[in-house]
């Protein structure tokens, strides 16, 4: 669940060097690590004053940054709660903002929240001030754009059906992959999944399985409420999400739960190999 009323609060006013000082970026915080610094600045340019206040503020964002719903959102997020130690705070520029802001405001929307005023682009430095700036257009050539998965109504879970049925599905698919979910509390209270993906067939594209895997992976996190749905309670359930690739957008169109002694969906999968679609 995102939380995101009372997001920004403009750090003004504080003394570089004498009202802030430097913190190692705590392990709970897992968004910003591996972004090419260690230490961050207390407070933050949120205005949270200590580390026990980032931690707990920064997890209802944590969420959305792990559904990678736009190449610099951790960038976005993390110099906000997690500033680098420099002798001055470095916002981000309002580009930046405005890049994030429309990839991942649909996702915010899929869990009933808007993009909130306080994160209203307007308050940031334009480009041509001292900020921080999306990366240059050669980003786009050196990395494969993949699919995005996309915020869907979450469709009905089949636990009634024929091999045949399935197999007449899986003509009409682009990927199939199974997946293990189960759910936990975390120390805050709120939900947190784990999402085991196997990859049983790719029909169509040039995708490969660790790709779809980790595609499946972000779908699963943007619509939470299909996620809920599927793990009622926090035992782990195994289920086969089936679905196509259409203009640039994962959709997964069929959900079948899959027991352990189901014979369909076994037989399914092994004459998959062998089946000649119409």
């Amino acid at each position: 669940v995102f939380a995101v009323s009372g997001f920004l609060r403009v750090a003004t006013g504080f003394d570089i060097g004498l009202s802030t000082k430097c913190v190692v970026i705590p392990k709970e915080m897992d968004m910003c690590h591996k972004i090419g610094y260690s230490e961050m600045r207390l407070p933050n340019l949120m205005g949270h004053t200590s580390m026990a206040e980032v931690i707990l503020k920064s997890t209802t964002w944590q969420h959305l940054a792990h559904t990678d719903c736009h190449p610099h959102v951790r960038t976005f997020l993390c110099s906000l709660f997690a500033p680098i130690c420099l002798d001055t705070f470095i916002h981000p520029c309002r580009s930046m903002c405005v890049a994030v802001r429309d990839s991942c405001a649909p996702v915010l929307a899929c869990h009933g929240h808007p993009w909130p005023d306080s994160l209203d682009c307007d308050r940031f430095p334009a480009d041509e001030d001292m900020c921080l700036a999306s990366l240059t257009k050669e980003y786009k050539y050196l990395h494969k754009v993949l699919p995005k998965p996309a915020c869907q109504t979450c469709p009905a879970v089949e636990e009634f059906f024929t091999h045949k049925r399935v197999l007449e599905v899986f003509c009409d698919s682009n990927f199939a992959v199974k997946v293990k979910l189960s759910k936990k509390r975390t120390v805050f209270g709120d939900q947190e999944y784990n999402i085991e993906c196997q990859v049983e067939f790719i029909t169509q594209g040039s995708l490969l399985p660790y790709e779809t895997q980790s595609m499946i992976q972000k779908w699963l996190l943007i619509n939470e409420n299909c996620t809920q749905r599927m793990t009622p309670t926090h035992r782990p359930m195994v289920y086969l999400l089936v679905g196509n690739i259409e203009e640039g957008i994962i959709l997964v169109n069929q959900v079948y739960r899959w027991q352990r002694r189901d014979s369909q969906l076994n037989l399914a999968t092994q004459k998959w190999r062998y089946h000649k679609c119409l």
